[in-house]
């Protein structure tokens, strides 16, 4: 018959509850580090509270989509916020489409066959930060694939609409 030793059990068993009491010790390190931090950003549409900062923030540079699209927008999420004229749905629209491992803004993949067709001459700028990542990604209409790519970001950019020849 086997004999069953006590003692790997017993190592076991100590080693869990000390990760454990790390784990607790860590947890609570951070949560006194998030309380103890300093006023976050404010401004027009800003709803942050004293004392939260918000990890996402993002400012968008948008030139040559048209009077009612150009400018520079701030946003803020988590919470919401900012001076972009639609916080709630950029957040959302970004919450959906972060994955782990994935690049949110990735450009078009290099070597993909577009179509040769001109969205207009609009621009886009995307700066900050967003789930932990720095951002610094540009975005135009110049063709097929530009232009989805745009398109799949709106709310976050302007609903530019149908690119000339589209229907």
């Amino acid at each position: 018959m086997f004999q069953v030793s006590r003692a790997p059990a017993a190592r076991l068993l100590g080693a869990a509850a000390l990760s454990v009491a790390t784990l607790v010790s860590l947890c609570a390190a951070n949560a006194a580090a998030a309380t103890t931090a300093g006023p976050g950003p404010s401004g027009p549409g800003s709803d942050h509270r004293p004392g939260h900062v918000a990890a996402d923030r993002l400012t968008v540079t948008v030139q040559d989509a048209g009077p009612d699209s150009d400018g520079t927008y701030e946003l803020y999420c988590h919470p919401g916020g900012g001076d972009h004229p639609d916080p709630e749905g950029a957040c959302g629209l970004l919450d959906r489409g972060t994955r782990w491992g994935g690049d949110t803004f990735a450009p078009v993949p290099e070597g993909s066959a577009c179509t040769m067709q001109y969205g207009g001459p609009a621009t886009a700028h995307v700066t900050g930060t967003w789930a932990g990542r720095p951002v610094d990604v540009t975005y135009d209409r110049r063709n097929g694939c530009e232009i989805s790519r745009w398109d799949r970001m709106v709310p976050l950019l302007p609903d530019l609409g149908a690119a000339p020849g589209r229907s």
